[in-house]
């Protein structure tokens, strides 16, 4: 593959491309749930730092929300109890975690995540009805804008669902299993993959300042430019460069040298993600498909046809 910087990159890729872009991204999000459930999982064991946690999660502007505190812990009878839960939800994401990085049963983690990760928005408690009266915290933007980046994640794992789970991994050396096809149509993954990314940019510009909108920096017209840049399918190297600058600008912002190394670890989780997925666009591209100028090209080169031919 001849790269240049300039251009939109190839419309496939190769089993090797495919392996290193499916390894790429396999540790990113690897990372993620390796962080986050431990973070969770060492707070949930612990007796002094358990019942902080379980507040954290059920209070009003908590992850869990009141329909599903009713679904899972409504009852005397009720099987899970709100830590129960927390350890168990922990312990999966530090296993899952643990399990993408060694690149085991990368497929069906896949394809677990790609869905769970929506759940995040159905639990997230907002109120965005015009005029309403609120007397406790909540989230005051809608969910999805809130939850984009786990939005852009599912993405994420849609193309590594596709792609298999890439070099040094527990399931093409032990298990002799996930393979990635011997060609990859990039248009098709390369396109979910730049639009995983540009949301988070789009949407961090446009609703910069409201109520739990992350925002890399602050700068809302840089945001818009790299993500509709991005978006469009034209020019995705040079936004992925600038989109891997910001969100390693923002990581290094975000140190605490006075805190743990688990607690930085954990605020910068999913932006190391995005470091990943920008990495892959700035050597792959964006692929070919549903390009801005394409999509303004056929309907002229149709309408040129018909007065050619009329």
């Amino acid at each position: 593959m001849t790269f240049n910087v300039w251009g939109d990159g190839p419309t496939t890729v190769d089993s090797a491309g495919a392996d290193r872009i499916a390894l790429a991204l396999r540790l990113g999000l690897g990372l993620v749930f390796l962080a986050g459930g431990w973070w969770k999982l060492s707070r949930a064991i612990d007796p002094t730092r358990s019942e902080a946690l379980v507040s954290r999660y059920m209070a009003d502007n908590g992850y869990i929300n009141a329909f599903f505190e009713q679904y899972l812990f409504a009852g005397s009878d009720a099987f899970l109890t709100p830590l129960a839960f927390l350890i168990l939800l922990s312990a999966f994401e530090l296993v899952s975690g643990i399990a993408l990085l060694a690149g085991a049963f990368v497929r069906a983690l896949s394809f677990i995540y790609a869905f769970l990760l929506w759940s995040f928005v159905i639990a997230l408690p907002v109120v965005t009805a015009s005029g309403a009266q609120i007397e406790t915290a909540s989230y005051f933007s809608p969910a999805l804008l809130v939850q984009v980046r786990d939005i852009g994640l599912s993405g994420m794992f849609f193309v590594l669902l596709h792609l298999g789970s890439g070099p040094y991994s527990v399931d093409q050396h032990l298990l002799k299993r996930g393979f990635a096809p011997a060609t990859i149509d990039w248009n098709a993954y390369g396109l979910l993959l730049r639009l995983s990314v540009a949301v988070v940019f789009i949407v961090g510009g446009f609703f910069a300042g409201y109520d739990h909108i992350k925002a890399f920096v602050d700068l809302p017209p840089l945001l818009i430019l790299v993500g509709l840049v991005m978006a469009s399918g034209h020019g995705v190297r040079i936004a992925a460069i600038a989109a891997f600058a910001i969100v390693a600008w923002y990581c290094v912002g975000k140190i605490n040298f006075d805190a743990t190394l688990w607690n930085n670890f954990n605020a910068i989780k999913r932006e190391i993600a995005y470091l990943a997925a920008s990495g892959v666009l700035v050597v792959y591209g964006g692929g070919q498909a549903f390009q801005l100028g394409t999509l303004f090209k056929a309907p002229r080169d149709a309408l040129l046809g018909k007065v050619e031919n009329a």
